[in-house]
């Protein structure tokens, strides 16, 4: 029964993340190398973090200063 239930959760997680895939592709500025980050190492998957976050505290900082 535990097996029937992990290979169910297994199957929607690997389903939900081709949908964010396709999603990811679809949009016209959307970094495409963003696509399967679930197959990265962590520190390669840090990075990108850290950038993202970089990159959101600049948004926040910018409009702060037009308010």
């Amino acid at each position: 029964m535990v097996f029937l239930i992990q290979s169910t959760q297994n199957r929607d997680s690997e389903a939900m993340q081709v949908k964010l895939d396709e999603i990811i592709r679809a949009i016209g500025n959307a970094k495409n190398e963003l696509l399967d980050l679930e197959e990265l190492e962590e520190d390669d998957l840090e990075q990108i973090r850290t950038s993202y976050r970089e990159l959101a505290t600049k948004a926040r900082r910018a409009r702060q200063t037009r308010s």
